[in-house]
This record gives C-alpha cells, sequence and structure tokens, in this order.
C-alpha cells in the first residue's frame, strides 16, 4: 500500500513543478519608456561623445534584432526603471534606441 501512494505524492509534485515552470517562462516585465528618457539618452550620449552609427538603410523598429557590429551602451544613472541591467541603449542615424541586452533586440524608440 505504500508504495502507490508514494506514487501519487511523487505524480502531484512534478505536476505542481511543472505548472510553477510555465508560469515562471510567461512572466514578463514592462517598462515604460518616456519622451524625456529619451532626451535624457540623447543628452548623455552627447556628453559622453559615443558614436551614431550612420546608415541610412538601418531604420530600426521595436523587435528588430541589432547586429553585433552596433555597440549598446550602459543606460545612464539617472535613469529609474526596473531592471535596469537588462537594458542598453544604441543610437542610430542619431535616434537613441533600448535594447534588451539578451536578444539584442530594440524594445523602444523615440522619433
Amino acid at each position: 500500500m505504500k508504495n502507490p501512494l508514494f506514487t501519487i505524492a511523487a505524480a502531484a509534485v512534478l505536476m505542481m513543478s511543472a505548472g510553477l515552470a510555465v508560469a515562471q517562462t510567461t512572466t514578463t516585465t514592462t517598462t515604460e519608456w518616456t519622451n524625456d528618457q529619451g532626451k535624457t539618452f540623447t543628452e548623455y550620449s552627447t556628453s559622453k561623445k559615443y558614436n551614431s552609427i550612420a546608415d541610412p538603410a538601418m531604420k530600426p523598429t521595436v523587435g528588430m534584432v541589432l547586429p553585433g557590429s552596433v555597440t549598446v551602451y550602459t543606460l545612464p544613472d539617472t535613469m529609474h526603471i526596473t531592471s535596469p541591467d537588462r537594458y542598453r541603449y544604441a543610437i542610430i542615424n542619431d535616434h537613441a534606441v533600448v535594447v534588451d541586452t539578451t536578444t539584442r533586440k530594440v524594445v523602444h524608440t523615440w522619433d
């Protein structure tokens, strides 16, 4: 009798852990980016003398993966966002774009 009870308990633990794994993989963090932050990026990069990538063919949009040749920079210390280590930024055609460091995807642009 102990063996079937153990099997049921093990199956229950396995199912609960699978449910937790699914919950963890679907959790996302959202960050709202403001126009003032775009100005901060531009002013900060100008003060640091960061170069803009000049490529008329490159029109970064949200979801676009940036090539490895594009340099991404650390966010300014004055930025107060959720998970700041997760994001960097680049300057492309004199426009700041926010990049997710894990995927190199553009997550925000300013017009």
